[in-house]
């Protein structure tokens, strides 16, 4: 039987999802401590009793980002796998949805923060570095057997992008229109195992 979280754990753990909401929505460097701390309801001073410095927050952020992001996007693939979808065609589709091209705040962390994952210090870019090995792997399960070396992290660059773009045109019908002809791109050239 597990044990319940204390006061102090409950709180570490809010202060870590608005962190990870927080860089989705404004980027690591938008993201301040004292605005962390405010929308959690807490004060600046409590900080240091959960985190030895902003960069430990940015790499638990990080982590809680993707974590939540894999579990949205395991669950809605199962979703469009369970009404006869390929692994890689519930991914791509769930990926490049028009939902997920609103959902800067709660999506992937890699396509809202990648641009700016090179220029953090080397904790966070270490945190980062396993959320763009995440994806890749997620993309390589997703794939038949006998996908060629290299296809995963190639898809996933163009997962990425994709949304990336779509996001920099809007939430409109000129991005969604982007997301779908990546979609259609991706399940052609990569669907393998479906019955379209």
């Amino acid at each position: 039987m597990q044990a319940q979280p204390n006061r102090k754990q409950l709180t570490h753990e809010r202060i870590v999802e608005v962190a990870a909401r927080a860089i989705r929505r404004a980027g690591f460097q938008g993201v301040g401590v004292a605005d962390i701390m405010k929308e959690a309801g807490l004060t600046h001073g409590g900080f240091y009793a959960h985190f030895a410095s902003r960069d430990a927050l940015l790499c638990e952020a990080l982590e809680k980002a993707g974590s939540d992001s894999a579990a949205r996007v395991a669950k809605a693939a199962a979703e469009r796998q369970a009404r006869g979808a390929s692994a890689f065609r519930a991914l791509v589709e769930n990926y490049l949805s028009d939902s997920h091209l609103g959902a800067t705040e709660s999506g992937c962390p890699v396509a809202a923060l990648v641009s700016e994952m090179p220029r953090q210090s080397r904790a966070v870019g270490n945190a980062a570095i396993q959320r763009v090995r995440a994806l890749i792997k997620t993309v390589q399960r997703s794939l038949a057997p006998a996908a060629a070396a290299g296809e995963a992290a190639a898809i996933a660059s163009q997962l990425v992008g994709a949304l990336q773009l779509a996001r920099a045109l809007g939430n409109n019908p000129e991005g969604k229109a982007l997301l779908a002809a990546t979609r259609r791109q991706l399940i052609s050239q990569y669907d393998r195992t479906s019955s379209h």
